[in-house]
């Protein structure tokens, strides 16, 4: 397989998830401001849509969208329980994560790295990341991780985000139960492998 990512980009959840995964892949990288592969090839060619990440598979068919990419890695190891069985409630309630960190974070971010965004509308996206993550806080109380007690493919992409508030200004600092969460994961071998690979961490 090939994963396609940029770094710090969203990308580093599915990188993440591969790590923890133990399947043998590629990680290409695709320049989010030229979208050039480092060979000079148009990343447009790969992935119309132009962002990452993009999952080329063995059999040459390609996935995007990385709450998708995530949950279809982890059920190529169901053995390692990166995701529950599908049809199970707690599956679903991993999905709910995904689907609420792609709604209310991740796209809340989006504006804050836009330079033509007005600082004044920039102020009100900023407010409205930390009332959700204050709502975060709120759920990981008690919790090691956003399901209970093992992780899940959602806190690797908890994880991406949350990371993203430090470069653009979202104040996250008092919330303790989002901090100790964002340590945990700084822990993970596969987090600071995937870190590694990308050029964010020495």
């Amino acid at each position: 397989m090939k994963l396609y990512y940029s770094p710090v980009a969203c990308s580093l959840s599915p990188h993440i998830v591969l790590k923890e995964s133990g399947l043998p892949f590629e990680a290409v990288l695709a320049s989010t401001k030229t979208h050039k592969l480092q060979d000079g090839t148009d990343y447009y060619t790969i992935n119309p849509k132009g962002y990452v990440p993009l999952l080329e598979l063995d059999n040459g068919e390609r996935l995007t969208e990385g709450p998708v990419i995530v949950q279809y890695i982890a059920d190529q190891v169901p053995e390692r329980g990166l995701i529950p069985p599908a049809g199970s409630l707690a599956r679903y309630r991993v999905q709910e994560w995904l689907n609420f960190i792609t709604s209310e974070l991740h796209k809340g971010f989006s504006p804050l790295f836009n330079p033509a965004m007005p600082e004044e509308a920039k102020a009100l996206f900023r407010a409205k990341l930390v009332e959700r993550f204050t709502w975060v806080d709120g759920q990981l109380a008690g919790k090691s991780y956003l399901t209970g007690e093992s992780f899940s493919v959602a806190d690797a992409y908890l994880f991406t985000v949350a990371n993203w508030s430090q470069f653009v200004g979202v104040d996250i600092g008092g919330l303790a139960n989002l901090g100790g969460f964002m340590e945990r994961m700084r822990q993970r071998p596969a987090v600071q492998e995937a870190m590694k690979a990308e050029g964010l961490l020495k």
